[in-house]
């Protein structure tokens, strides 16, 4: 690496010194010694004397000299000058060259040693950004590779030597012979391939050396991609974008560079690092096949043990069943569907308290006496506005931890559907646990996001007009909710409910579960005009909140997952006093 004081083209002060070298391969004879090609930060100690050191003027008119040498840690780095001033003096350098090193200097010239470097950050290690050293590639790919390392010293590139040793690799030079797979510990990025010959270990041998894989195979289908997530851990590089490969890597910042390098190493040691892994992997990813219920969840292939993202709510594995939930029912004119609707809920067992929110500002609500005699509390809230968000606000007559958010014409449910739905939400505490679902999926003719209600083998979404929620939920919707999805909600009169979902599986990385076989709500009391959701307007609306809800989240956390939770014994032959859960509804 060469070191030189170089006179910048801004008006020069006292602290512009600067380290500057040329982007040259013959700087560099010792490759294995070489410190980087690439932008980094690079801090050095110099301390100066009056034999040895640097004259720093202010005026443009001064000349400088600079020491060529190769510089590590603990190199002794000695500068020249053509004056008799000396300075105390730091800055950064800053090249116009993009892959110019950047530096912190102190300058003491009390002493008379020469400077040494001892600290040293940079943004990758290793001594080139990306290696290719895979054997039988294509010639066109051969041909793209060998252009940019002509142009990016950062790239090495590399093939078979003449006598075919497979732990030795050649450049076009036979004499300069690099050990494999030892050299990819050198390398930040490892290029994948799609070879001449199928079986290459190219992309386990990558993993091992701790090197971040860019895969440039269009539609390749890696190791267990149906439970690994490889977005976290490789680059995907298209092959008619190959000519990009160094824009691309050089835009990726160093911690995101540590991140990838920490993943690969994890999901290397857990699943690829023996054959004993491979094969139990497999036989884990079967077994979660045929007992679904017991699958590992995205995050326990994907995260460390100390990415996991714990219960956000700090409950047991099992909430008390005790307890008992509040269901809380919004409401606008439809008293006769409100009245039935309470008596029904009524009979569910585990029925703490009905929380009534009257979202009719024009009309006052009806009396209390009035309301269907029943045996548990019933409270009624009149709002300030007519909000759908209003349904999540964490009112105080809420005491229990379980909420049933119920729309005042789903009057079809059972009480044993409704008792069910609450025993499975107790399981799965932090999870929406509820009736009507729906799914999401990508429209790639529109390039976005697109709202599903037909009935499909998989869902993302349960509907919060008929589902259990945690308490916590709603505190966060109506703090935490990104303040546009919560307006626009408000504003357009839909997609609560989708908004919620979002929410929900932002927090915990998780789907949420419906039970029952029941896929029909509508109000058989109700006309047309009384429903949101029968409006054509209304679903094409739906759709877009779903798209821009992904954006106002940076990303689309719904997972969809192809999964129902039913009764135990419910469609079995048997005598109704040995079932639990009888009067289970189908469609």
């Amino acid at each position: 690496m060469q070191l030189c004081l170089y006179q910048s083209t801004n008006p020069v002060t006292k602290n512009s010194l600067a380290l500057n070298r040329p982007i040259t391969k013959q700087a560099f004879p010792c490759t294995r010694q070489r410190l980087t090609l690439w932008p980094a930060k690079l801090t050095v100690t110099v301390q100066v004397s009056r034999g040895f050191g640097s004259y720093v003027s202010t005026t443009p008119q001064t000349n400088y000299c600079c020491e060529t040498g190769l510089v590590g840690l603990g190199d002794v780095v000695a500068f020249t000058s053509r004056g008799g001033a000396f300075y105390n003096t730091s800055g950064y350098s800053k090249s116009e060259k993009s892959n110019a090193v950047k530096g912190d200097f102190s300058m003491d010239r009390a002493s008379s040693n020469p400077g040494e470097v001892t600290t040293l950050e940079r943004g990758f290690d290793g001594s080139w950004l990306a290696t290719s050293s895979q054997l039988h590639l294509y010639s066109n790919y051969w041909g793209v590779l060998q252009k940019l390392a002509y142009r990016n010293p950062d790239l090495l590139v590399v093939s078979a030597c003449h006598n075919h040793n497979y732990t030795k690799r050649c450049k076009d030079n036979p004499e300069e012979k690099f050990n494999y797979p030892a050299v990819l510990q050198d390398s930040t990025f490892c290029l994948i391939f799609r070879g001449e010959r199928i079986g290459q270990f190219a992309l386990l041998e990558a993993m091992a050396a701790d090197c971040i894989p860019v895969i440039v195979m269009d539609g390749a289908v890696l190791p267990f991609s149906n439970v690994i997530d490889w977005k976290r851990a490789a680059v995907f590089i298209m092959e008619n974008y190959l000519h990009t490969l160094m824009d691309v890597l050089g835009k990726i910042s160093p911690k995101r560079i540590r991140q990838m390098r920490e993943t690969i190493r994890f999901l290397y040691n857990s699943y690829f690092s023996s054959i004993d892994k491979i094969a139990l992997t497999t036989l884990d990813i079967i077994q979660d096949r045929v007992y679904p219920h017991w699958s590992r969840i995205y995050d326990d292939w994907n995260l460390k043990p100390e990415e996991k993202n714990t219960n956000p709510l700090f409950l047991p594995l099992t909430a008390p069943k005790s307890h008992g939930f509040t269901a809380v029912i919004l409401t606008y004119d439809r008293v006769d569907s409100l009245f039935t609707l309470i008596d029904r809920l009524s009979r569910v067992p585990s029925l703490m308290k009905v929380l009534v929110v009257w979202n009719n500002q024009k009309k006052s609500p009806p009396l209390l006496s009035s309301f269907p005699q029943i045996q548990k509390p019933v409270k009624v809230i009149r709002t300030s506005a007519n909000k759908l968000s209003n349904r999540f606000y964490p009112y105080n007559e809420i005491e229990t931890e379980a909420i049933l958010h119920i729309d005042d014409d789903i009057v079809m449910l059972t009480a044993d559907e409704v008792e069910f739905g609450y025993e499975v939400w107790r399981e799965f505490p932090d999870r929406i646990v509820g009736f009507p679902s729906r799914t999401h999926r990508w429209d790639n003719v529109t390039n976005t996001w697109t709202y599903e209600s037909e009935w499909k083998n998989e869902i993302s979404m349960v509907l919060t007009g008929a589902a259990f929620l945690h308490k916590y939920w709603s505190f966060l919707y109506t703090t935490a909710m990104p303040a546009g999805v919560r307006d626009w909600v408000d504003e357009h009169m839909n997609c609560e409910d989708i908004a919620m979902n979002f929410l929900v599986a932002n927090v915990t990385n998780k789907p949420p579960i419906k039970v029952t076989p029941r896929k029909k709500f509508k109000c058989p009391e109700c006309v047309n005009n009384e429903m949101l959701s029968a409006d054509l307007g209304h679903m094409i609306e739906r759709s877009q909140c779903v798209d821009r809800f992904a954006k106002a989240f940076n990303r689309m956390p719904l997972k969809s997952v192809e999964f129902r939770a039913d009764p135990v014994l419910f469609k079995d032959p048997f005598p109704e006093k040995l079932k639990r859960f009888n009067d289970i509804g189908s469609l």
